[in-house]
């Protein structure tokens, strides 16, 4: 009873070390054998009771090495050291809650849930600075008209184009859709054109990048789906829609939606059957002057590091011709990375979708033999010093060429709920950030790119090209997948898709309902467009399928938050 009574009144520590003082310092006679068992009993107590502090940091220890030999399956340690030396912080800061995450697009990005969200400068842009990001949105935003016309510096429209002004694609400087049925309009997507090399000439200008692509030589690259008066139209572009039920482990049934894309009333003649077509809608503005801002180095190291990877993901860069300098360099922007700077994807834009010459692009988008469209009456004006005639002058495309590097990426909402950070797990877990890069460290460079210098950006993408399976490739007019050894832009084949950045991506909806996801348009929803993804990302999307309802959830609450 005493020893018991002990026992509770203290711990077995402390009745040790009282029992073995007491033993030493009174006369109290104890026999040697009880002595012995005794100090047994206190010596393995002790040890049973040691403070859990080296247990708690080898539980740790151990959680960690289950970790991060959890990510070593998911990707190769040469991609993972790549991720973290570009994050500059390890992969398990990456994962968890990150304050810093919050401010995505670092210190240009606004706190605005709006339908104006994708539509606010940089927050860090100075006042004096101001004016030319809203000048640049005055043209970005309105119609550019007929020539001849009063309107002297935005007249020129045509002969053959798309739409009117760049806000027609860029809905509120947002994503583009696809047409809802037949019946409804192509404003804010277009159809790529592409032939098959015939020559050996042309298969080895398109290896050495010097040309982008071989054009129709009716129809050119571009489907131009307007024509100003006297002038006709290439066709018009309509679309069928076919369900795809796809189904999870748990039973659940989402219902995809497949496009056929039709090109009706050609206005040139019958289009050959091997003509490779190529659906576009319009990307997301914001952010863009973020991702000009990464060095050539860092996407071309994520294409080294993915080539080591043995979990199928093999991202390429785009090494494409750069229209201003004529010189090859590292292609970023457009659904497949063709265009090197903003620069020169304003002015192509400017070209192609509206029929507007500049410095760049000085020649009207007529093929030779469309001449209705060549002999038509342009808006371009003389600008001196030996240059030629343009209808958007250098002045014009400076001020477009700034509003479109300081469109704001808006703040990620409810970062660190648990919902959304259970499912940003999940997103690591299933190895998407393979593609979908987290985090960059901008460097300051020598020039005027003020608001971006040193930030630091969560834009998840690695900015390289990804088979993306049979489902998403581009087809050939009568319906055929093309061989993968044919280029469609560049060093690209119709297989291959840039990663697109998912930052402001659970806006899209809140900016213009109408948006849809995809180069296509044909996800309606964020989980849709996971689900089309294969080729590459085949693992990734079974993955996804096994996803319980919780699961999803979580997944769906994380790229909502971004």
């Amino acid at each position: 009873m005493h020893i018991q009574k002990v026992f509770k009144a203290k711990s077995l520590p402390a009745f040790c070390s009282s029992f073995i003082s007491k033993s030493i310092t009174t006369s109290t006679t104890i026999s040697a054998p009880l002595k012995l068992s005794l100090a047994l009993v206190c010596a393995l107590s002790i040890i049973a009771c040691k403070p859990t502090k080296d247990v708690t940091d080898n539980a740790a220890e151990n959680n960690s090495k289950i970790k991060e030999h959890s990510q070593s399956q998911v990707l190769t340690p040469e991609r993972v050291q790549t991720i973290e030396a570009l994050a500059g912080v390890p992969m398990q800061q990456l994962v968890s809650f990150d304050p810093q995450e919050i401010k995505q697009g670092g210190d240009t990005g606004i706190s605005i849930t709006s339908s104006e969200s994708y539509s606010k400068p940089s927050s860090n842009i100075t006042a004096s600075r101001k004016g030319s990001f809203f000048i640049g949105n005055a043209f970005f935003r309105q119609p550019w008209v007929i020539a001849p016309a009063s309107t002297d510096s935005r007249d020129g429209l045509g002969a053959l184009f798309n739409v009117a002004a760049c806000q027609s694609c860029h809905v509120k400087d947002g994503r583009g859709h696809a047409p809802m049925n037949a019946d409804d309009d192509a404003d804010s997507l277009l159809i790529r054109l592409a032939m098959p090399a015939t020559t050996d000439g042309q298969r080895q200008q398109l290896k050495d990048s010097l040309i982008e692509k071989v054009a129709h030589p009716m129809y050119g690259g571009q489907l131009q789906d307007r024509g100003i008066q006297g002038v006709p139209a290439e066709a018009r572009i309509a679309v069928q829609w076919t369900d795809k039920p796809i189904s999870f482990a748990d039973g659940h049934i989402e219902t995809l939606r497949a496009p056929t894309f039709n090109l009706t009333n050609p206005g040139y003649g019958a289009f050959d059957e091997e003509l490779m077509v190529s659906p576009r809608v319009a990307l997301p503005m914001i952010g863009l002057g973020l991702l000009e801002q990464i060095p050539d180095a860092d996407i071309k190291k994520q294409a080294a590091s993915n080539h080591k990877n043995s979990n199928d993901i093999k991202g390429k860069f785009n090494w494409v011709m750069d229209p201003k300098t004529g010189k090859v360099g590292l292609g970023r922007f457009g659904w497949k990375a063709g265009q090197t700077k903003l620069i020169a994807q304003n002015q192509s834009a400017f070209n192609e979708d509206m029929g507007l010459t500049s410095n760049i692009r000085p020649h009207e988008s007529c093929m030779p033999t469309q001449t209705a469209c060549v002999n038509a009456i342009t808006g371009a004006d003389e600008q001196g010093n030996g240059k030629p005639a343009v209808e958007v002058n250098d002045e014009v495309a400076k001020f477009v060429e700034f509003y479109t590097r300081n469109l704001a990426v808006p703040h990620r909402r409810n970062a660190d709920d648990k919902l959304v950070l259970a499912g940003k797990k999940r997103f690591y877990d299933m190895g998407c950030q393979s593609c979908h890069t987290p985090r960059y460290q901008l460097p300051k460079t020598a020039d005027d790119h003020l608001e971006q210098h040193g930030q630091v950006i969560y834009p998840y993408t690695d900015l390289l090209l990804h088979d993306m399976g049979d489902d998403l490739a581009d087809r050939t007019i009568a319906g055929k997948l093309p061989p993968k050894n044919l280029q469609v832009e560049f060093l690209a084949n119709s297989y291959e898709w840039r990663t697109p950045a998912l930052w402001g991506i659970g806006l899209a909806q809140t900016v213009d309902p109408q948006a849809t996801f995809l180069h296509d348009g044909r996800a309606r929803t964020l989980m849709e467009a996971v689900l089309w993804h294969g080729g590459e990302a085949k693992k990734q999307q079974q993955k996804v399928l096994m996803l319980d309802k919780q699961g999803r959830a979580e997944l769906s609450a994380f790229l909502q938050s971004l």
